[in-house]
């Protein structure tokens, strides 16, 4: 019989903040002499909250308190309490992801469920959410067409291009609704730093649709030569963030031959809508509509199920199994909650670089590290992969999650050339995927109970 657990689901952006609340349908598919396997069967959304901007301190630090009363009010609406809760997940996105933000963040809703993760999404992480969130990753693997999916919001847009159902790169362009904010007399009162040059508006300006015109189809034309849609100029090197990802180098090759384009976000939201310019005291209905008059929506094009909503569709989802048997633990405090996972692929390098690289990856000093191990290996593979490890963590705590069945081997090579009071922690037989957060019990006789945690973001 199937287990319920219900899901909360927050998104705190640089524009809006918005929650969801989905009941989770969860089911053992093991046998009943096997280790659990569950698995979810079912996501029914029970409640979405209506669109809030996000609270701020200034421009870009989110007001914690503000938050906490945010969600207390939304949980009211939802008719349920924080002991109704099981699992959630908090994600920082746009130019509200800071870790001083996280902190807030954390600290305001430290006490609502003790398994909410909480995590400041980077450009990498955030276009993979709001790819999946809003569909098209799921659409390309169905109809096996490319897809070049926007999110744009109110600071940036995060692009995810997609082949036959699997991301294949990322990137990040200073493009959002929120660059230009106006009040109710419509008098200027920001222009943002990355499109000074672009805009000749200035705060304490009185302010009209065609003022904002030319500024809208700059920024689209930007989002043309990221598609490979218009000839890239300066405005496009411009307009890349510092984490412009892997979308930058493929630019003006031929990558995007026969794509369909995706979008979401709050300005994919004003795409097909005739909303009034002066709807939201920013600039994304124009923004809206001047991509719908671009070489951007020519062609085929989609809107995600989900478009304002891409993010957050998703929260947590519990996976419980067990570890192998021939685990390693010195000087760990159990039970370990919401370690960030970071994988190193089977045929990648395994050297201190790549582990350090993987490691700063993730938020925090805290991370389990996914690898694949060595079936059957020598004690030189061992002595070598430990010192690799030790090299790359540096001073970090050591938590390793491997699929071969090595984790005591490799865990007492660690221990003979770490500090004694050094954590580590090495299991086995588990396999983790990026973007997912591990739980890690008690032993229970020889192994480890552990809980994984994805973001549920198929329909």
């Amino acid at each position: 019989m199937a287990e319920r657990l219900l899901s909360v689901g927050l998104d705190v952006g640089t524009t809006s903040t918005q929650l969801i609340l989905s009941e989770l349908s969860i089911e053992n598919r093991a046998s009943s002499f096997a280790v659990p396997d569950m698995e979810i069967t079912d996501r029914r959304v029970r409640y979405q909250s209506p669109v809030h901007f996000t609270p701020l301190k200034g421009e870009c630090l989110v007001d914690g308190e503000k938050i906490r009363e945010l969600v207390m009010a939304e949980y009211a609406a939802a008719g349920i309490t924080r002991e109704d809760v099981d699992t959630g997940a908090v994600i920082i996105t746009g130019e509200t992801s800071r870790k001083e933000n996280a902190r807030a963040v954390l600290a305001a809703l430290s006490d609502f469920a003790g398994d909410f993760v909480v995590a400041t999404a980077g450009p990498d992480l955030e276009s993979v959410l709001a790819a999946r969130g809003a569909g098209a990753v799921e659409w390309s693997e169905q109809t096996g067409k490319p897809v070049l999916h926007m999110d744009i919001g109110g600071g940036t847009s995060n692009l995810a291009w997609i082949e036959g159902g699997k991301i294949v790169a990322t990137g990040c362009l200073n493009v959002g609704g929120r660059l230009v904010k106006y009040d109710e007399s419509r008098r200027v009162t920001y222009v943002s730093p990355v499109i000074e040059k672009l805009c000749k508006l200035k705060p304490g300006d009185s302010v009209a649709e065609e003022d904002l015109k030319p500024v809208a189809e700059l920024l689209a034309q930007a989002l043309e030569m990221a598609a490979g849609l218009r000839e890239p100029t300066e405005l496009l090197e411009m307009l890349w963030t510092e984490e412009a990802g892997e979308m930058r180098a493929v630019v003006g090759a031929d990558p995007y031959k026969n794509t369909v384009m995706s979008f979401s976000g709050g300005v994919a939201d004003c795409i097909d809508r005739q909303l009034p310019w002066d709807s939201f005291g920013d600039m994304g209905p124009t923004l809206g509509r001047a991509i719908r008059a671009s070489r951007l929506c020519r062609g085929v094009y989609r809107l995600g199920e989900y478009t304002i909503r891409a993010t957050v569709i998703g929260a947590g989802c519990h996976s419980a199994q067990l570890s192998g048997s021939t685990v390693f633990y010195k000087n760990v405090a159990f039970p370990m909650k919401n370690l960030p996972v970071a994988v190193v692929s089977a045929g990648e390098q395994l050297d201190a670089t790549r582990i350090r690289e993987a490691l700063s990856a993730q938020e925090g000093e805290r991370v389990a590290l996914a690898l694949p191990g060595i079936a059957a290996p020598t004690y030189e593979q061992v002595k070598t992969m430990a010192a690799n490890l030790a090299m790359g963590f540096g001073s970090r705590p050591v938590i390793l999650a491997l699929e071969q069945d090595m984790a005591k081997a490799l865990g007492h090579a660690l221990a003979l050339i770490l500090p004694p009071d050094r954590e580590i922690l090495c299991i086995d037989n588990v396999r983790l995927e990026s973007h997912s957060y591990l739980d890690v019990g008690a032993p229970v006789g020889p192994a480890l109970p552990i809980v994984v945690k994805t973001l549920v973001l198929s329909r």
